[in-house]
């Protein structure tokens, strides 16, 4: 399946749960339903004719959020007050605000309802936020591998990946953009950390084991397992697809959600119309089952139309975005059922 990437500027002020006001933003997104000659798009397995988001029978939009760093306005912005990048300065965003700028966009479709919304990890909290800030303009929230807040191990994960960035000697106070630097140790270093909670003991085992990476143990601190390679492997691929203030700003916004526990949660679930599709993985550590279960025991006390499946899978955190046929059959079956209403 093929995607068209597209932007779109806003001139109405966006004001953010921090208190602070985006005057003015761009937004990136891809659209699903029509070929044409760009590169595939995200969640490609999932997404195209025929697979589980039919792009047959459905138009799909799937946007880079607001502090991104591949189209939407982010760190790496010119802020139009100062004529130089944001850096370190773009505001904090939260899921909600994320949801807020993601309505701007419906609106700018002239889009009166969203059919379904759809998120694994993170992308499965705004599909819940939906439901929550915009009861009217959503008839489905399929809600993979997610969690209604973070534990205090997640926080702790996102903290250690925070100072790993923070600590790098080209950090430059989060202004590296403006001394043409990159803290590219500190980043390597945090999605390394990020890596391996994302997979599971059991993939980590069958994919690697404990092979070496040459024939015999050398006694040295060289890379000597696959695992490490693997590990420093996606470290440096990672630093040159993605910003450090992004990363930053990305696990804070993990760390601040936790709906169920805002003032007027009650009302908003009360007026929530939403069916709902939960679906974990049994091996997922960093979002188990039981975390998606506690979302599924809060639907189910507000009386709310709610399926779930928990999917066998070795694939960790990451198995949301592997083909499944489990997975991937549960996904089918829901969408055909409540495609048209």
């Amino acid at each position: 399946m093929h995607v068209q990437e597209k932007k779109v500027h806003i001139n109405k002020p966006l004001e953010l749960n921090s208190g602070k006001i985006l005057k003015s933003y761009d937004l990136m997104f891809e659209t699903y339903g029509e070929l044409n000659d760009e590169k595939p798009g995200w969640w490609d397995n999932m997404i195209g004719p025929g697979k589980p988001i039919n792009t047959d029978k459905l138009f799909v939009v799937c946007m880079n959020n607001l502090g991104g760093c591949h189209g939407s306005s982010g760190p790496n912005s010119i802020n139009k007050e100062t004529n130089q990048p944001y850096g370190f300065e773009f505001p904090i965003v939260t899921v909600q605000d994320w949801v807020n700028s993601q309505k701007v966009l419906m609106d700018e479709f002239k889009i009166p309802k969203w059919q379904f919304v759809i998120g694994g990890s993170l992308g499965g909290m705004q599909a819940l936020q939906w439901s929550l800030d915009y009861p009217d303009q959503i008839n489905n929230a399929i809600i993979i591998a997610a969690s209604p807040k973070l534990t205090a191990q997640n926080i702790a994960f996102n903290e250690v990946a925070r100072q790993a960035i923070t600590s790098d000697p080209d950090w430059c106070n989060g202004d590296y953009i403006k001394h043409n630097k990159v803290p590219k140790r500190g980043l390597a270093l945090a999605r390394m950390l990020g890596h391996i909670t994302y997979l599971s003991d059991e993939s980590m085992a069958k994919k690697f084991g404990r092979d070496l990476k040459k024939d015999k143990i050398n006694f040295n601190f060289d890379v000597e397992f696959q695992i490490e390679s693997y590990l420093r492997y996606q470290g440096e691929k990672f630093v040159t697809s993605f910003d450090a203030n992004t990363y930053l700003l990305m696990t804070k916004a993990l760390d601040y959600f936790d709906p169920i526990n805002e003032a007027g949660f009650t009302e908003k679930m009360n007026q929530c119309k939403s069916r709902f599709l939960i679906i974990s993985f049994t091996s997922d550590w960093r979002f188990p089952p039981s975390r998606s279960e506690e979302i599924v025991k809060t639907l189910v006390e507000y009386k709310k139309d709610v399926s779930y499946a928990c999917i066998e899978s070795d694939g960790g955190h990451d198995a949301f975005l592997m083909k499944n046929d489990n997975y991937f059959e549960v996904m089918r079956t829901y969408i055909e059922a409540n495609i048209n209403g």
